[in-house]
């Protein structure tokens, strides 16, 4: 199939490179947006991200775009599978997003019974966590410091001391029963 595409106010000027990327979107993106829309099982919003990540990844390869109708067709969805397997293994390593926290339920700054609480359960919990991780917690969380005041305090790369605080909230996390 030959693309012609007509000389309007949009292509007037434009690069060759330009105008083949628009035809490319033309003829392609409603059946790679309907594609990828089955593949992040009816998010819109995410399908339209991965439809414009692969024109994004067709602009910076135009060269490497074959010509015809076919070979483009097939190019660009290789580009979408791959950018969206891509994806849902960066969705996979990063955290779960949570909501935001509703402040109805939060305790009063100065109630006394949850501040027992909470004291009672960090010293159940603060001494099944490594010293390692014990100590990066408290220089933190109890002093305050930020990561750079703990790693000279502690004597360790600031790095390590990120890397602990990490493991020892999650390791913290176990000890008090809120993994599962």
């Amino acid at each position: 199939m030959t693309v012609v595409v007509n000389e309007c106010a949009a292509t007037r000027g434009a690069s060759p490179a330009a105008i083949r990327m628009a035809a490319l979107h033309a003829h392609h993106a409603p059946s790679l947006y309907r594609f990828l829309l089955r593949l992040t099982l009816g998010e819109p919003y995410l399908a339209e991200d991965l439809l414009q990540e692969t024109m994004l990844r067709a602009w910076r390869n135009i060269e490497d775009v074959p010509h015809g109708y076919e070979p483009e067709r097939r190019w660009l969805f290789t580009a979408a599978r791959r950018i969206a397997i891509d994806a849902a293994r960066a969705r996979q390593a990063r955290p779960t997003e949570t909501g935001a926290t509703d402040l109805v339920r939060l305790p009063e700054a100065d109630d006394a019974i949850e501040r027992l609480v909470i004291i009672h359960t960090m010293r159940e919990a603060l001494p099944k966590v490594s010293d390692a991780h014990r100590q990066v917690l408290i220089e933190m969380y109890y002093f305050g410091r930020s990561s750079a005041e703990a790693a000279q305090r502690l004597g360790i790369p600031e790095g390590t001391v990120r890397s602990r605080a990490h493991y020892a909230l999650r390791a913290l996390r176990a000890a008090l029963g809120l993994d599962g």
